[in-house]
């Protein structure tokens, strides 16, 4: 990653800035891609500790996959002209490429067309998190949320299938967990806390509501509100049938007394293929954990592992991220 030159405020770039502003109020026009000229080429984002951010190497095999399933899409859309579902893929399918200005760009064309789906807002307001532009991903969740209010929740297929190929969310759940983040990262858990109470409504599946308290007893911590994040773990088990949020489960676990942080951190670098991105979930997780038990120095030396683990779309690298920005007198 280079470095770009910091602002004053010595956290982001002025052309960021720039970007930034002209977008802090209201709901992204519809097509409105979100790409911006000023950014390096190849750069996707720049991170709210000033560095330049591209997308992710991906091993030959993953990179042959993702290609192959993207051109699926991309012939599945030119098979159904106006169909919203098959521009959604499209989009979603480019954006694993770590493709995500060109993502969100293809998201606003089709948002032109099809202004009234909640579908592409919630996974635009998704990709808006990626490149830390928070308050554009806001304003879209925030409106998917209006669109969804009154409609029979739907289940939401994966992308990337999980080992039983079993979806896990919702799209009102996914809508309120982003939400939620949204709100987290930009250190407002007064907004964050009602997102994410919402998202634990809609929650069914093990897994997503192992992933949605993990980030409510987190933010009802940050707020110091700790008979009510106590009243989070209640329900938690260890035999929790999860698939994919075994980070999710074990942080719970550990903020409930039964199991060490140690084990967790010791786990996390056992050296499996997605080592370095349950790293970003349990190193932030760990970390944040000292940072409400006042052990600053702790959680700050584990956030920088966070970061040195290169996963910069995580959502706990982001987070990590946001915490060490704030460290320096500023907000993200």
């Amino acid at each position: 990653m280079e470095r770009l030159p910091l602002t004053v405020a010595g956290l982001v770039p002025p052309a960021l800035i720039a970007l930034l502003a002209g977008c802090a109020s209201g709901r992204a026009a519809a097509g409105d891609s979100g790409a911006s000229a000023a950014l390096p080429p190849g750069v996707e984002a720049v991170s709210l500790l000033g560095d330049t951010l591209r997308a992710p190497e991906l091993s030959a095999e993953t990179r042959r996959r993702y290609e192959e399933r993207l051109a699926e899409a991309r012939a599945d859309a030119a098979r159904k002209p106006g169909d919203v579902g098959a521009a959604n893929w499209v989009a979603r399918r480019t954006a694993y490429l770590g493709r995500y200005r060109e993502a969100i760009a293809l998201y606003g064309a089709a948002i032109a067309e099809h202004p009234d789906d909640p579908r592409l807002y919630r996974h635009r307001g998704h990709r808006y998190i990626t490149v830390r532009e928070f308050d554009r991903a806001i304003a879209d969740l925030e409106h998917a949320s209006r669109l969804v209010r009154g409609r029979p929740d739907e289940v939401e297929p994966d992308g990337l299938p999980n080992a039983r190929n079993i979806p896990t969310s919702t799209l009102q759940s996914n809508i309120w967990y982003h939400l939620g983040l949204a709100h987290y990262l930009k250190g407002d858990f007064a907004r964050a806390l009602p997102a994410y109470q919402q998202g634990l409504r809609v929650s069914a599946h093990p897994d997503n509501v192992a992933a949605t308290s993990h980030w409510l007893y987190m933010t009802l911590r940050r707020l110091g509100r700790e008979r009510e994040a106590e009243a989070v773990l209640a329900p938690i088990r260890p035999d929790l049938d999860v698939i994919e949020s075994g980070s999710y489960l074990r942080l719970l676990l550990m903020y409930a007394g039964r199991l060490s942080p140690d084990s967790l951190l010791a786990g996390a670098s056992a050296g499996a293929a997605d080592a370095a991105l349950e790293d970003a979930t349990v190193g932030y997780g760990v970390a944040n954990w000292h940072l409400y038990n006042g052990r600053s120095a702790d959680a700050e030396r584990l956030f920088r592992r966070v970061l040195s683990g290169g996963q910069w779309g995580a959502f706990g690298y982001i987070a990590a991220e946001a915490d060490l920005a704030r460290t320096r007198g500023g907000t993200p």
